[in-house]
């Protein structure tokens, strides 16, 4: 084992010696080093981890890699470990640079744990999506600081309790080596107690000489996976920053072009060519809709984009900024990641609706469709002011009541999926267009006294014994209780039913459920399934 860990301190750069007795093995680097603690037959003990300043501490993520005798992964950490500390100059300027980090860290805990209104009925969801940090990890073992910063509904829906700190955007907070110095804080510049201002924010002191130093680095947030961002916000974080992303690291092209490459990243096969981008979405009831992306109307200098997965900056004042503007990038990108799929057009499938999706400005793009029993298109507008304020304006022969705008924008905003929206559009504007009454229904249900009770479940529902069949569930991630079997039955959806579809179907009848609570397409047993399913799994009322 000390040979091992010998071999692999060489690897890495670091020094290694054993104590004198034999029984501890030292890694060595000018930050941090390892205690390997060795038992007589060479057995590993247990494994400790000091941080420049620290005292040593047990690490059980390293322990156990090297009782499974993993070693490569082990040396993986430590290449990890080193990263955090990547800065030129003698050890004075990294330990001043790794300082200037912990104050970062400290300072941006004090931001979060800001009060602030609740809006979203989960505590972890709303501190992703509304925090002034978003939801704050705190690095260890050679993990950085992890905010989590945006997660789309249909991810909230499918991650289970083990996988919330993982699903969605991350932003590592770590520091890199730059061309030129920067003032760095050398403590931290939020005043006890925190004075706010008018939008909640503390007042910073300012980086004094006593407070500060210059360095030959950035504090840097790493994007993870990395965030296609239209040419405009890429500008906005440096006009935030007052530093410049490096042009080099940024490779523009027509902004379809990058999220289709994230969807070959992920299985798809789909490439841009400059041409038409045409989609197949399936949906719910053997519903098909096609989406076509024109290419000369993406191809404009204006809606080019990249991948930036680096954002430097030099201040905590920085980070709720550039957190608001990569939630507004997020939104953006999943509103047309909704119609991007790696379904091909093909001479066989008839469509329910073609849909024409155009960018109108850099935060707005306009979907055109043709209503079967019209002879006139309609178009929605879809405007994203940012990632909580999503507004549609439709467009479309005898649909002039702004309550429709009202109830499509709601839809959206619930799903933040152009197919669910379009689908539920579709239905109204069909059953208006035929003067069919729309049905209403109350998804609460009262006592004999009249107050509200928990709805009861079908009889289907009652017994495990009487579970449904569930296709598709168990693949996506949704978990198939009687509750959730019920509402995707094959009645439902179809002996054919895909795991896409399944999870389109459950974003569906959590947008049609929710959105109004005068207006419910379904039966009146999938509310009671549907609200006895969320009150039981603690979903966000949001969705």
């Amino acid at each position: 084992m000390a040979s091992r860990l010998e071999i692999i301190a060489k690897q890495r750069g670091m020094g290694s010696h054993l104590s004198p007795t034999e029984t501890t093995c030292y890694l060595t680097a000018d930050m941090f080093y390892l205690e390997v603690l060795l038992l007589p037959g060479g057995e590993v003990e247990d494994v400790k981890l000091a941080q420049h300043g620290e005292a040593p501490v047990s690490s059980e993520s390293l322990l156990q890699l090297l009782k499974s005798k993993k070693f490569e992964e082990f040396s993986v950490k430590l290449k990890g470990l080193s990263s955090l500390y990547n800065i030129p100059g003698d050890n004075e300027t990294k330990i001043k640079v790794y300082t200037a980090l912990q104050f970062l860290g400290k300072d941006l805990q004090k931001i979060s744990h800001l009060p602030r209104a609740l809006r979203e009925y989960n505590l972890q969801v709303d501190m992703i999506l509304n925090g002034r940090i978003g939801y704050l990890l705190a690095g260890s073992e050679g993990i950085p600081m992890t905010i989590q910063y945006y997660i789309s509904p249909s991810d909230i829906l499918l991650m289970s309790d083990s996988e919330r700190c993982s699903v969605g955007q991350l932003a590592l907070v770590t520091v890199g080596p730059t061309d030129c110095t920067h003032k760095l804080q050398m403590a931290s510049v939020i005043p006890q107690p925190p004075q706010l201002d008018a939008q909640g924010l503390p007042l910073f002191s300012p980086l004094c000489e006593v407070l500060s130093g210059m360095m030959p680095a950035c504090f840097q947030l790493k994007l993870q996976p990395p965030l296609p961002m239209l040419s405009s916000f890429v500008e906005k974080l440096s006009q935030i920053t007052d530093v410049a992303i490096a042009d080099t690291d940024l490779q523009w092209a027509p902004f379809p072009q990058l999220m289709m490459t994230l969807l070959r990243e992920n299985g798809g096969d789909k490439t841009w060519d400059g041409q038409d981008a045409h989609f197949l979405v399936p949906l719910p009831g053997r519903e098909m809709h096609s989406y076509v992306l024109p290419g000369a109307a993406w191809e404009e200098a204006a809606l080019r984009g990249a991948l930036v997965s680096t954002i430097p900056f030099t201040h905590p004042a920085h980070v709720p900024a550039l957190l608001e503007l990569l939630r507004h990038q997020c939104a953006i990108n999943t509103l047309l990641a909704s119609c991007i799929t790696s379904h091909r057009p093909s001479p066989g499938p008839v469509c329910d609706l073609y849909c024409e999706v155009l960018p109108e400005s850099g935060s707005s793009l306009s979907v055109t469709f043709h209503l079967s029993d019209s002879d006139s298109l309609s178009v929605l507008l879809v405007n994203v002011a940012d990632s909580q304020k999503l507004t549609c304006s439709l467009f479309a022969v005898r649909s002039e009541d702004q309550s429709m705008d009202e109830y499509v924008s709601r839809v959206l905003k619930r799903c933040m999926s152009i197919p669910v929206t379009m689908r539920a559009l579709n239905r109204r504007l069909s059953k208006r267009t035929c003067g069919e009454p729309l049905p209403a229904c109350s998804s609460t249900v009262s006592t004999a006294d009249g107050s509200p009770a928990s709805p009861p479940l079908p009889m289907s529902c009652e017994a495990d014994s009487q579970k449904r069949d569930c296709p598709g569930l168990e693949s996506i991630g949704i978990p198939t209780t009687p509750s959730t079997a019920a509402m995707f039955s094959q009645d439902a959806m179809g002996p054919d039913a895909t795991p896409m579809e399944a999870e389109s179907a459950f974003c569906l009848s959590v947008t049609e459920v929710n959105t109004n609570p005068t207006v419910n397409p379904y039966p009146s047993a999938s509310v009671c399934v549907y609200s006895h399913w969320m009150h039981n799994n603690h979903l966000p009322e949001f969705i």
